[in-house]
């Protein structure tokens, strides 16, 4: 898993772009600027690690975007030692910045060779997340509650058991919204059974998906 000087460099440069899109909060370009993005794309795409595109992974999934990422992660508010849930593992390279932010991290991914690789890559780079391999819909009842959620696919819904698992006063980030262009979305629980709802964008993210393959 080398990381070069040339990695570094393009890194570097990629931070420099993120931060004239509007990001910046200093923490999160930090966090892009270490995560070696290269580590987590597919061999064919690797050459383009350091554009701030979305590339294919395994399973029709997608690495997001540096700048959604950078998005994602700017709305979650992440403070260190906080208790994440992340719905959809993916690579896990946003996983990694999480980390790399100091959260608590528990993840959860439906496809086996997406989960089984991220498992695999996160430690080897010195991350330590909780890995669970199941249905993202259900979130993780046992650990919860949870201070915040990230949701890494859409949803034309708020998935129900998610809410019940965050905290009041916790937030969901996620992007709602049928196939084709989706919302950006915080959602903050203000008690058991109320939430307040704001829109922050419009994206493309592959669907939440039911069930485990």
């Amino acid at each position: 898993m080398e990381d070069s000087y040339r990695h570094k460099g393009l890194r570097k440069k990629l931070v420099n772009e993120i931060r004239n899109k509007g990001i910046h909060d200093e923490s999160i370009l930090s966090a892009i600027g270490k995560v070696p993005r290269h580590v987590f794309m597919d061999s064919s795409f690797i050459n383009f690690s350091y554009k701030d595109q979305a590339f294919p992974i395994s399973g029709g999934q997608t690495i997001s975007q540096p700048y959604t990422v950078a998005i994602q992660t700017t709305l979650l508010k992440v403070k260190p030692n906080e208790k994440i849930l992340e719905i959809g593992t993916g690579s896990g390279y946003q996983t990694a910045i999480l980390l790399e932010l100091g959260a608590r991290v528990y993840t959860i991914e439906r496809q086996r060779e997406l989960f089984l690789k991220a498992q695999d890559v996160l430690p080897k780079l010195g991350y330590n997340a909780n890995f669970f391999y199941g249905d993202g819909n259900s979130g993780l009842p046992t650990y919860s509650p949870f201070d915040k959620i990230l949701i890494t696919a859409a949803s034309a819904d708020i998935p129900e058991n998610l809410l019940k698992q965050l905290k009041i006063g916790g937030l969901i980030v996620m992007p709602l919204g049928d196939k084709g262009t989706q919302i950006m979305t915080v959602i903050e629980k203000t008690d058991d059974d109320t939430y307040n709802k704001t829109g922050h964008g419009n994206f493309i993210f592959v669907p939440l998906l039911k069930g485990t393959e």
